[in-house]
């Protein structure tokens, strides 16, 4: 796998608490001169991402990052204002005690349904993804919660905050592809700092990679050696 094959399915982040503009700054110009998908920020750095990529690439936000139980009607006003904020991709944390304190999925179907509804009342064009918190979750639970998130209206399921007990696992993989079939585009985080480890999650069938560590993943490449887009 070449570097911009590779690159293409990498979101760069940078969700630290202690995050700079020049950190931003940095990350920017890495998703640019590397080729990755898109920056993905804090909140509070959206207007700042997206004047420094002027449309090269995608800038993306994580909502109730990492722990999920912010309000419904606080989620939901935190989404809006980061797509007029312009973040062109959300990445959501749902409440992850409404899937273990209801095993059917009800509660938890129901909030996401609430804030798909309102993202796109507000753009219909923003890329939404929950999160799966797996470390905290069954096999039964992961199931029904990437089957709730396919009966959102979501554009993607993805696993996990990278701040929870576990991060993405092929063996989660492998039952989020059983649960949302082909069709449903898949995110993983967490933990996934190498060429070889982001490799064996493209070759098993993921859409996207988020990781603090995109540079060193495609610097570790055996084709790093050749040009990279500095467009």
């Amino acid at each position: 796998m070449t570097v911009p094959d590779i690159a293409r399915y990498l979101d760069f982040a940078n969700h630290h608490g202690n995050a700079t503009k020049k950190d931003i700054e940095n990350l920017c110009t890495a998703v640019l001169t590397h080729g990755f998908h898109g920056a993905f920020v804090n909140p509070t750095h959206v207007p700042f991402a997206k004047k420094i990529l002027s449309g090269k690439s995608v800038v993306g936000t994580a909502i109730a990052f990492p722990l999920g139980q912010e309000r419904q009607d606080i989620k939901i006003a935190s989404a809006i204002a980061a797509v007029e904020d312009g973040a062109d991709e959300l990445d959501i944390v749902p409440n992850t005690a409404n899937l273990l304190e209801d095993p059917t999925g009800k509660t938890y179907l129901a909030e996401m349904v609430a804030i798909v509804r309102a993202i796109r009342a507000a753009d219909a064009t923003v890329i939404i993804k929950f999160i799966l918190e797996t470390g905290y979750m069954t096999s039964d639970h992961i199931r029904t919660g990437a089957k709730m998130i396919q009966d959102s209206g979501a554009d993607y399921v993805k696993f996990a905050t990278g701040m929870g007990p576990k991060g993405a696992t092929l063996e989660d993989l492998a039952i989020v592809k059983d649960v949302v079939g082909p069709d449903m585009k898949i995110k993983v985080a967490g933990g996934i700092d190498t060429y070889e480890e982001a490799a064996g999650f493209i070759e098993a069938g993921v859409t996207r990679i988020g990781t603090s560590k995109a540079v060193e993943i495609v610097t570790q490449s055996p084709t790093s050696s050749r040009p990279q887009n500095t467009e």
